[in-house]
């Protein structure tokens, strides 16, 4: 059985991650993909993040209704920062799966020689590199003189190009913008009901 993963803040999960999700599951005919909210990523840890609480149920709401797609919560429980290594490994003991295939996008593989003990990443998993407006595709000989055997766990995607962003959907909110048409009618309930991303007045 093959699996995808995608980890992620998710602050808010959006209609471009489940797009990503639906269109490497299919490309890749993988069992199911696996949606992984990062506790405190490492990367982020300067930068304020929503409490986990809300962004693992925005998770939720967001795959409810989509069988193929499921949560894991091994992040959010973990204490400390998150690695993707670390993830990855956990995932590969619990779902005893044929093969992982861990989706990141242009900007995060530029970033991967950065990234905690990136030759066993590329052990653990295979890579599915999806497009991102606003970045270009690395230099792919250059990170495989840093990680040795990366081009063969290489999948290069050439769509879906999803031109949004979790910072815009929450510069949006702060704005009292509409973002209907941007998450999910769940998700957009929920950043509502719990007044996530508006500016609090003193």
């Amino acid at each position: 059985m093959n699996i995808g993963v995608l980890g992620g803040t998710f602050d808010p999960i959006h209609n471009g991650h489940l797009l990503v999700a639906a269109e490497v599951r299919k490309r890749l005919n993988l069992a199911k993909v696996i949606f992984v909210p990062a506790g405190q990523p490492y990367f982020k840890q300067a930068s304020p993040v929503s409490l986990a609480k809300h962004r693992l149920e925005m998770v939720k709401l967001a795959i409810s209704d989509k069988p193929c797609f499921a949560l894991s919560t091994l992040e959010i429980e973990r204490p400390g920062p998150s690695y993707a290594v670390e993830t990855l490994a956990g995932l590969k003991d619990l779902l005893q799966a044929d093969e992982l295939f861990f989706i990141l996008g242009w900007g995060s593989l530029t970033e991967l020689p950065q990234w905690k003990e990136p030759s066993r990443i590329i052990k653990l998993c295979q890579l599915v590199v999806v497009p991102r407006p606003g970045y270009k595709l690395p230099d792919l000989k250059a990170l495989e003189s840093k990680i040795p055997g990366l081009s063969g766990r290489l999948i290069l995607m050439d769509k879906p190009r999803i031109d949004v962003s979790a910072s815009d959907i929450r510069g949006r909110v702060s704005q009292g913008l509409s973002i209907s048409q941007l998450v999910p009618q769940a998700v957009e309930r929920y950043i509502k009901q719990h007044e996530l991303y508006t500016v609090k007045k003193p």
